[in-house]
C-alpha cells in the first residue's frame, strides 16, 4: 500500500470556524498533502473548558466544516478511544494502524507549548510538526518544525463563543452549514434562525 503524505489537524473544534479550513487548504498547497484529517479531542490535555459540547457533535459539526473539500476528512480516531487525548499516544497507535507520512499542524500558542507536550522527545520521530504562527504569540520552540504562513484571519473558537453569547453575528466566521447545524442544535445558547 501506498504511503501517503497526510495532515493531520488536532484540536478540540469547539466550534470549527473558517480560520481552521483555510489553514488546512494553505498547509495542503505548501507541502504537497495528499490529505488533511480534522481530528477533534475527545479531551484535550491543554484545555480544560466547561464550554466544551459533546464529542458527537463536535465531531458533525467538522464534517459540514470539510464536506465541500474531497481531500479534506474528519477522523474520529481520538474520540474513539476516549479519555484525555495525548498526541505521543494516538500517534504511535496511528503509524501502525495506518503508515503514512504525517505532518501535525499547530498554532503558534501550540508552538509556544510543545516542549510541555506529553513524550515530546519521542513523539517528534512519530511526525513532522507544522508550525503555522498567530497573532499574539512568539512561536518559538528548539523541536524541528517546519513552517508554513498563513494569511491572517483573527477568529478563534472563543471569539465565537463570545460573540455568541453576547448576541452578535457569527456570520463569515464559520462555514454556513456549521451556523445552520449550531442553530438547529442550539449550541452554545445560539438562538434558531427566525428567517
Amino acid at each position: 500500500m501506498t504511503r501517503k503524505k497526510i495532515g493531520l489537524f488536532g484540536g478540540t473544534f469547539n466550534p470549527p470556524h473558517n480560520g481552521h479550513v483555510n489553514v488546512a487548504r494553505v498547509v495542503q498547497r505548501a507541502l504537497a498533502l495528499d490529505e488533511v484529517w480534522f481530528m477533534p479531542t475527545y479531551i484535550a490535555p491543554h484545555k480544560a473548558s466547561d464550554e466544551t459540547i459533546d464529542a458527537a457533535k463536535r465531531l458533525r459539526m467538522v464534517e459540514l466544516a470539510t464536506e465541500g473539500e474531497p481531500t479534506f476528512r474528519a477522523f474520529d480516531y481520538e474520540l474513539k478511544k476516549r479519555g484525555t487525548s495525548y498526541t505521543y499516544d494516538t500517534m504511535k497507535q496511528l503509524v501502525v494502524d495506518c503508515p503514512n507520512d504525517y505532518y501535525f499542524i499547530i498554532g503558534g500558542d501550540m508552538i509556544d507549548t510543545l516542549h510541555t507536550w506529553y513524550a515530546i522527545d519521542q513523539l517528534v520521530e512519530l511526525v513532522t510538526f507544522v508550525g503555522v504562527d498567530r497573532p499574539g504569540y512568539a512561536s518559538k520552540t528548539s523541536y524541528p518544525i517546519e513552517r508554513v504562513t498563513v494569511p491572517p484571519f483573527d477568529v478563534s473558537s472563543s471569539l465565537i463563543r463570545a460573540r455568541i453569547r453576547e448576541g452578535q453575528s457569527i456570520d463569515g466566521l464559520v462555514p454556513p452549514a456549521v451556523k445552520r447545524y449550531m442553530e438547529e442544535e442550539r449550541l452554545y445558547g445560539m438562538a434558531p434562525n427566525e428567517k
